[in-house]
Formats: structure tokens, C-alpha cells, sequence
């Protein structure tokens, strides 16, 4: 009988999913890189990508998907454990806590921020709050058609 060949990651989709992601952090803004990891992670999160339950990959496996120093592979982790979306089980990984709280409060701040950021983009160029709100309105009508 031959034994099938496991492959040390199979059971976990996020190796698969995280081939390279240093494509999604910019070295050039003011936005720290550990924390544009959390919101990667907490993007594929929220979009089904990374399910709760899944195993992330280690610190040093994250270090190498996002070529990034290792301490700040393992600041990011420290950082999902202390906003209480990932558990580290000594010995075993760092999981998606099973919450389908946290997985809606995740989603939920990433649009806040992005509205956030959009409605501060547009002040600034000289819009008030009843234009604003007529654009999106104006915009979100035009997308129906």
C-alpha cells in the first residue's frame, strides 16, 4: 500500500493565497509597514480569503510571503492577538479566532476608514458635506443603469 505524501501546508488555504504579498505594501508613505500587514490580513479576512479557524503562516513564513524584517512579521501578530482577531496556540500557530463578531467589526472599520478617508480627500478640495453626499447620490443612481 503506498502512503499518500503530505505536503506540510495543504490544510491550510493562507500558504496558498500568500505566495508573494509584497506587492501590497508601499515603502514610501507614512503608514508603518506592520501595520499595512494587519490590514492586508484583515482584508483577506474580510473577503473570505483567510477563514476563522485558518492557521497563518509563522512569523518567519510571513517574514518571507512579505519580505519583511521578522520582528515585524512577529509585531504584526502581536498586533491581530492584541485587537483579539488571531490566538496563538504555543506550540501549535497563530489561528483566526472562530467570531463572527470580529470578522463584521473588521469589515465594518475598514470601511469607516476608507469613507474616512475619502470624505477628508474630498473636503480638501473644496466640497462641502450636501455636495458630497449629492455626488455619491448622483453616482450610486448612475451605477444602477
Amino acid at each position: 500500500m503506498a502512503s499518500a505524501v503530505i505536503q506540510p501546508y495543504d490544510n491550510f488555504k493562507i500558504y496558498n493565497m500568500l505566495p508573494e504579498r509584497r506587492q501590497y505594501l508601499e515603502f514610501k508613505n507614512n503608514i508603518p509597514i506592520y501595520y499595512q500587514v494587519v490590514t492586508d490580513i484583515k482584508n483577506m479576512i474580510v473577503s473570505g480569503m483567510i477563514k476563522p479557524g485558518d492557521k497563518l503562516p509563522s512569523s518567519r513564513e510571513l517574514a518571507l510571503r512579505y519580505r519583511i524584517n521578522p520582528n515585524t512579521a512577529a509585531r504584526v501578530y502581536s498586533e491581530l492577538e492584541h485587537e483579539g482577531i488571531t490566538e496563538t496556540q504555543r506550540g501549535i500557530g497563530t489561528f483566526v479566532k472562530y467570531d463572527p463578531y470580529i470578522v463584521q467589526k473588521i469589515g465594518n472599520d475598514q470601511v469607516n476608514r476608507i469613507v474616512a478617508e475619502f470624505i477628508v480627500s474630498i473636503r480638501n478640495m473644496g466640497y462641502n458635506n450636501e455636495e458630497i453626499k449629492q455626488m455619491i447620490s448622483n453616482y450610486l443612481e448612475n451605477e444602477k443603469r
